[in-house]
């Protein structure tokens, strides 16, 4: 009985030790040591994230195709109810315009000329002015509504034809995810434990949904938040910007860059970026968890005139995230440079990369 008592006692403070599942911290979770060497097991594995982030952005182009159905159901409705109304004030417009190109208004100027005193010629002008006035306002309100009327329909048709294509999207998600399921389960069939292999893949897409995507954001989150700083930065930073006449050049080098990233979060201690012949990359491995991201920037004018970096690869844990999140990251996390921040007359005209520095030509524009 004792012996029975130390033994539950025991186990208590130290529980047998269970298969590891996932963890807040993400270093505990053992898809974050090493991916598997095996070629066949690395290409479930992305097809299993991309599978899973596909399934993500059918969630998200639902949802935008519910919202603009109800958007375009509104908008119809509401031009009906614009078109009845417009409807007698059309027809009290052409009234007027019919009576000014009958000349029934003409009558008005043989009246001033016959008057034949001052009180009579005031009387028939003020007369004058509350007709044409009325005359004015029934055009202008007519023309207001016009106007209105025919803005609704051009959202109403703008929204129509982005839901057209919120529907082919959807529809090439839809096969595209089909597709790859297939391939997904046509590779647990030929792999040489099938039930591990299904086991690890549902553990992965877990880990990913819970803790892989989470990090990742939190860098990209960290990384925006810093670029917003940068003009700054170059502001202060001497011999960065220079002047050739009314032209400006800044030569951002790659050791000035990941100072001042590093100087702005922790996060970017083991962070850095790499400038290279037209590409721009970044690597860094936190504990166990390993990134790389590979870009570039474009020109852009509107809405407003800046640099804008443009995702070409996001590998996580040496496994590449696909092109659905690569947009997702690009829309939810601003990663450009505005040389407006800088002085507001800047405008950038020229990018490239090469030899570790950043070269940005800039023109003045008033």
């Amino acid at each position: 009985m004792m012996a029975t008592i130390l033994i539950l006692f025991c186990c208590t403070l130290f529980p047998l030790q269970t298969t590891m599942y996932l963890s807040a911290d993400p270093s505990g979770s053992f898809f974050n040591s090493s991916i598997p060497d095996n070629e066949e097991t690395r290409k479930l594995l992305e097809q299993t994230l991309s599978s899973a982030e596909i399934e993500r952005e059918i969630i998200k182009i639902t949802a935008e195709q519910k919202a603009l159905e109800e958007k375009v159901e509104y908008l119809e409705e509401q031009a009906t109810q614009k078109k009845s109304a417009i409807a007698n004030q059309q027809e009290r417009a052409g009234a007027v315009l019919r009576s000014y190109y009958m000349g029934d208004r003409d009558g008005f100027l043989s009246a001033f000329l016959s008057a034949k005193s001052i009180s009579r010629f005031l009387a028939l002008f003020d007369y004058y002015e509350i007709i044409i006035g009325n005359d004015r306002n029934i055009l202008t309100q007519y023309e207001e509504q016009y106007k209105d009327l025919k803005k609704t329909l051009q959202t109403a048709q703008r929204s129509s034809k982005d839901l057209a294509q919120l529907r082919t999207a959807l529809e090439e998600q839809k096969i595209r995810v089909a597709t790859l399921n297939k391939e997904i389960e046509g590779g647990i069939k030929d792999s040489s434990d099938p039930d591990n292999m299904s086991a690890l893949l549902q553990e992965f897409t877990l880990y990913w949904e819970n803790i892989g995507l989470r990090e990742v954001k939190t860098y990209f989150k960290a990384l925006s938040s810093a670029m917003n700083k940068l003009p700054q930065f170059v502001q202060n930073r001497e011999g960065v910007l220079t002047r050739k006449g009314m032209t400006y050049v800044l030569n951002l080098k790659e050791e000035d860059l990941n100072e001042f990233l590093q100087s702005q979060n922790k996060l970017f201690n083991d962070f850095a970026f790499h400038f290279n012949d037209g590409t721009i990359t970044a690597t860094g491995q936190s504990g166990a968890l390993a990134l790389s991201l590979t870009g570039h920037y474009i020109i852009q004018e509107e809405p407003v005139n800046g640099l804008i970096f443009q995702v070409d690869h996001v590998v996580f844990n040496g496994l590449e995230l696909p092109d659905t999140t690569r947009r997702t990251l690009e829309e939810e996390f601003d990663l450009g440079f505005y040389p407006g921040k800088i002085v507001s007359f800047l405008r950038a005209t020229e990018v490239d990369s090469k030899e570790g520095i950043l070269q940005v030509k800039l023109s003045i524009s008033f």
